[in-house]
């Protein structure tokens, strides 16, 4: 099987073979260095009896998985162009290849295959914060997220408190999960090559979130305050009588919101929003 895999075209060969047309609407990016995606999975260590794989394309990061893992594979992607660019990949690999073309946004993915779960993806630029938020949601049906990001929202979803790139994104991650930067790669690996660079980040989910909240009251409440940013907390959280509620958890109602931990946050949001508690 090792032998049929590396007789395999090359990605820019899969493209021309089967008339690839990129479609930017679809945030498509398609990552052609085989070294690279090898790296991304043997990152991704951990025993899985199932990888789900976002926006596959021609699918060079889907043969890193197949050649180093022994889970199943779903690979998703909304473009129909995909299932040609993987027929070779599913022709060797037949049932430990399920090819899904569907858009993964609003697709139940923690419901795929048998626990325990993995996602490793080459997320679309356009819509990847949109299923991270998503999946944080159901976080508890996976085991591990190995995920390639542009760099600055990466830089975002890992910040801690203090960083200019600590928000909301960085709040609900690091509430359920343990996250990590494992490396960037540069925009050359790509085709087409976009502007940015990207990171590879990696989200273990917690046994239990750091503080009992509900995921709707902490949403509320870092939209509300991240939407001024600026602004010190007793201004930002005036609508809900924030300075009341800061009074009453002992927090300083001048602080500004990247200033707040996110044990904080979750505590001001369960006083505020979570009234059947």
């Amino acid at each position: 099987m090792q032998n049929k895999i590396e007789n395999l075209p090359n990605i820019q060969e899969i493209l021309k073979k089967n008339n690839v047309k990129i479609n930017k609407a679809l945030g498509q990016n398609f990552i052609f260095d085989l070294n690279i995606t090898d790296k991304i999975v043997k990152k991704s260590d951990q025993f899985a009896s199932t990888i789900i794989e976002i926006g596959s394309g021609p699918g060079s990061l889907t043969r890193s998985i197949l050649k180093n893992k022994s889970a199943v594979v779903y690979a998703i992607d909304k473009d129909i162009q995909s299932k040609a660019m993987l027929s070779d990949l599913k022709m060797i690999y037949k049932d430990r290849l399920n090819i899904i073309i569907d858009d993964a946004l609003y697709y139940p993915i923690w419901e795929l295959g048998d626990p325990p779960r993995q996602i490793i993806a080459n997320l679309p630029y356009n819509i990847g914060t949109k299923m991270l938020v998503m999946w944080l949601k159901n976080i508890h049906k996976f085991d591990l997220l190995t995920l390639m990001f542009q760099k600055e929202v990466a830089d975002r979803i890992i910040a801690k408190p203090g960083s200019k790139n600590y928000g909301r994104l960085s709040i609900l991650t690091n509430w359920l999960t343990q996250s990590s930067k494992l490396f960037d790669i540069p925009s050359k690996a790509f085709i087409p090559r976009p502007k940015v660079n990207s990171t590879v980040i990696q989200l273990k989910p917690l046994s239990k979130p750091i503080f009992d909240v509900s995921f709707e009251s902490l949403e509320k409440l870092t939209h509300l305050a991240f939407s001024q940013k600026r602004k010190m907390l007793k201004s930002s959280l005036k609508s809900i009588n924030g300075e009341k509620i800061l009074e009453e958890l002992n927090i300083s109602s001048n602080l500004r919101p990247e200033n707040l931990s996110v044990i904080n946050f979750c505590k001001i949001a369960k006083k505020s929003f979570d009234f059947n508690s």
